[in-house]
């Protein structure tokens, strides 16, 4: 009868050692798992996510100038996109790509400077100013 008991309490000792390897197993390799999604999850958002340029027109006379035409291309000049200021001289470009980007501004026969390598983080507005200039008068 001394046999009985023996062999269910090698059955019971098994089971708490494989019972325990496996909680082992998981208190390891869990925090590994979950560093390794969230690095994963922020590298794609950072790298695939969306941002905004916006910003003003000024006009040679110092204020913001509504129906100004801003032009917009990616950092290699390819991908072009226009849109026209607002009533205060505002402009948005949204849901761009993270990268860097070139602008520039048009009103009144007068245009301002590209800003170049303006760049567009995910899940922020890049703010810019641009200050159109006026013509300049032919010498002849």
């Amino acid at each position: 009868m001394t046999l009985a008991p023996n062999k269910l309490s090698r059955a019971t000792v098994a089971k708490s050692c494989v019972l325990a390897c496996a909680f082992v197993m998981l208190l390891v390799l869990l925090p590994a798992l979950l560093a390794f999604a969230s690095s994963a999850t922020h590298e794609s958002g950072d790298e695939y996510g969306m941002g905004t340029l916006a910003g003003t027109v000024i006009g040679t006379n110092g204020k913001p100038v509504a129906g100004s035409r801003v032009t917009l291309q990616d950092a290699g000049a390819s991908h072009p996109d226009m849109t026209l200021t607002n009533a205060q001289g505002r402009f948005f470009f949204a849901d761009l790509h993270h990268g860097y980007y070139d602008v520039r501004a048009y009103a009144g026969g007068a245009w301002s400077e590209w800003k170049h390598n303006i760049e567009v983080k995910t899940g922020k507005q890049t703010e810019v100013r641009l200050q159109v200039v006026a013509k300049p008068k032919n010498a002849g």
